[in-house]
């Protein structure tokens, strides 16, 4: 078995729904983000690439099924570079990094291109096929946003409740506050806006032809838990749960590129960091938010270190309450978490995330000095992955 590194990161912006990259098709925002990480990479040659590993939640519509080959062919590689498409929700582009660090590790491939891509404005409504031909009555389309849709009767209730109302059974069972989620919030934008302005973002976000987008669409600089609380609970009369202290629903790509030690002097530079720990959980479904909690304890026995070692970490912030359930349960100290905001503040178009907090991670260490870290991610109907980098420059524990 070899060692695998994250090399580089790019990402485009993240639009708001129907935002500045509405615009955009899904198949070229992937393309977008897949050649801004190869042109951190100017000495490897296309044909190098082993896999392309994408991921995406929907592919239902100009997605194409096999998104990650549409980026493939719309980027101008060679057309012997083949790609797949995971869909793990939420997880879907940690996944891709995760499974195109095994094929590094295990010989199969040398470096790979593994990222995601969503387009939550462009994703299409759908009709269930008629069980007969001619039917008498109307059919419903059901938009593929986000969520469930078309639902299986024989599954129980409480698995296929909205992602918002088991955040709202997070906050009960926890005890979480409203005042505590808006404070979390608060602070998610406004260290993301002095991560934009500090330069933190300038070398990892890649503009997208034809936008006028610069920056994360969604990021209120001006944000504080006093404007917050002014917001009404959006899935309970008397919840917690509001839409400024959730992620938004968003457009947007990015990209990771792993490699072997061996590819250094092809790729044109030394690593950023390396995968040192993959993890993965599942329970119950309405229980998706506290997911990451188990899926970051099995990384980090795998990487052979504990939670004292950990220097940064990046959870992706589908909500505040959740995030603030699996800091507590960690017992880490929670100035350590998305100290260049979070996704309540940058966005979460769900197939791009996992590799986005990868590459914010990866280059914290590398800012930092700082020597191990975690990015996790939790991923509807009940699952989260997690992964442990190593810097292996770093002098700091």
């Amino acid at each position: 078995m070899t060692t695998s590194y994250v090399y580089a990161s790019t990402r485009t912006p993240f639009g708001r729904l129907r935002g500045g990259l509405a615009g955009v098709r899904p198949d070229d925002l992937a393309a977008t983000a897949l050649t801004g990480v190869l042109a951190t990479a100017p000495g490897l040659g296309p044909a190098e690439i082993g896999d392309v590993v994408w991921g995406c939640a929907n592919q239902a519509g100009e997605d194409n099924r096999d998104v990650g080959r549409m980026a493939v062919l719309l980027a101008g590689l060679p057309t012997s570079v083949p790609a797949t498409t995971v869909n793990r929700l939420c997880g879907s582009s940690l996944d891709a990094v995760l499974q195109g660090s095994r094929a590094v590790e295990t010989g199969d491939a040398d470096v790979v291109v593994a990222g995601g891509v969503e387009s939550m404005t462009r994703a299409p409504w759908v009709l269930p096929k008629p069980a007969k031909g001619f039917p008498a009555g109307d059919l419903t389309a059901v938009s593929t946003t986000l969520g469930w849709r078309l639902v299986n009767d024989r599954m129980p209730a409480e698995w296929t409740a909205s992602l918002g109302e088991c955040n709202e059974q997070l906050a009960d069972r926890f005890g979480i506050s409203r005042e505590r989620q808006d404070e979390f919030a608060a602070r998610s934008h406004r260290l993301a806006g002095k991560a934009w302005a500090d330069g933190f973002y300038d070398d990892l976000v890649v503009a997208v032809p034809d936008t006028d987008l610069v920056r994360d669409e969604g990021v209120r600089d001006d944000s504080t838990p006093e404007k917050l609380a002014g917001l009404k609970p959006a899935f309970r009369a008397d919840g917690t749960v509001t839409a400024g202290n959730a992620s938004p629903l968003n457009d947007g790509a990015a990209a990771v590129l792993v490699g072997s030690g061996a590819a250094a002097d092809r790729i044109g530079g030394e690593p950023l960091a390396r995968i040192a720990g993959r993890g993965t959980s599942a329970r119950d479904p309405q229980e998706f938010g506290i997911a990451p909690v188990e899926a970051a304890e099995r990384a980090l026995a795998r990487a052979g270190i504990g939670w004292d070692d950990v220097a940064a970490v990046e959870l992706n912030e589908a909500f505040a309450v959740q995030s603030l359930a699996c800091v507590d349960a960690w017992r880490i100290d929670p100035e350590i978490v998305n100290t260049k905001g979070g996704a309540i503040a940058i966005g979460h178009p769900l197939g791009a995330s996992g590799a986005r907090v990868v590459g914010t991670l990866a280059k914290r260490l590398a800012e930092s000095g700082d020597r191990w870290g975690v990015a996790a991610i939790c991923i509807g109907v009940g699952q989260a992955l997690a992964v442990v980098l190593e810097n292996e420059k770093g002098a700091r524990a």
